[in-house]
């Protein structure tokens, strides 16, 4: 039996797939086969495979208020919100050192989604080695207006979660027997947009784009029936927050930091014994 895990992004909301994960780490019975995350989900997701326990509470904490991390001092003096060369070279090589060795002793087969600025489709890259592939790890999490486009190998990319906010049919088509799926939205609660304007004007020259992100609502609610009419089938397994999280997409705050935090390791701990009935049916 193989088993996938698929993680939403959502930028500081996926403080909560953190939380979760940790919690995840603890169960001996769970053998995950393959990942594939989105934007943040994946950036925290990484850890799991490197078996990291606290590092993503950790490192977002200490630095939360760092001007060097995040925030609108880096977008204003780099154009990226979070900092190329602090958040994604200098804490991961040298301040909380990733552990690329662990990571590439892995069986776990680490997937990100980008979304391509030319075509505005999705594309995944399996992640072999952190360090080398650091650039796909900073285009699956470059946020609309927040981050300039990426260009790796001649093509352009921004976040992931543009055009495929929840890869459950990218996880399923790779063969996944059983899925967990961590989202970082309760139940019921759906994304709006008031920003299509924006899109025109800042991406007019990449008019798939921009298409992508009009329609991105509408996208992330095909989505959402879908895992519910897959979780209502016992075919995945859902593990979501019990709550609105409040917090910032790019939260400075350490105590709305460590609660969101807190909610996923607490809510992945509750859901421990469900998950393994779901895996062992």
């Amino acid at each position: 039996m193989k088993v996938g895990l698929v993680l939403e992004g959502g930028g500081m909301r996926a403080l909560f797939t953190a939380g979760v994960l940790d919690a995840l780490l603890d169960v001996k019975e769970l053998d995950v086969d393959g990942i594939v995350g989105v934007s943040a989900g994946a950036l925290f997701g990484a850890n799991y495979v490197s078996r990291q326990k606290e590092r993503a509470i950790r490192y977002n904490k200490k630095y939360a208020r760092d001007k060097r991390y995040m925030g609108l001092h880096s977008w204003i003096t780099t154009g990226n919100a979070v900092n190329k060369e602090f958040a994604f070279y200098e804490i991961p090589f040298k301040l909380d050192v990733f552990d690329q060795e662990k990571f590439k002793q892995s069986k776990i087969d680490f997937y990100v989604v980008m979304t391509n600025v030319e075509n505005g489709q999705a594309e995944y890259v399996l992640i072999k080695d952190v360090f080398e592939q650091m650039e796909y790890l900073r285009a699956t999490s470059a946020l609309p207006f927040a981050s300039k486009i990426i260009e790796i190998n001649g093509k352009k990319y921004l976040d992931g979660g543009i055009s495929d906010s929840i890869p459950i049919d990218y996880c399923r088509n790779l063969g996944y027997d059983k899925i967990i799926v961590v989202l970082t939205r309760p139940e019921n609660i759906h994304k709006e947009d008031k920003l299509n304007f924006l899109y025109k004007l800042v991406y007019r020259k990449y008019p798939n784009l921009v298409e992508r992100l009009i329609n991105m609502g509408k996208d992330y609610e095909v989505v959402l029936k879908k895992i519910k009419d897959l979780e209502n089938e016992n075919k995945i397994f859902v593990i979501r927050p019990p709550e609105v999280l409040k917090i910032g997409r790019l939260e400075k705050n350490e105590e709305k930091i460590q609660n969101v935090y807190d909610i996923g390791l607490n809510t992945g701990k509750k859901e421990i014994d469900n998950l393994l009935e779901y895996l062992n049916k």
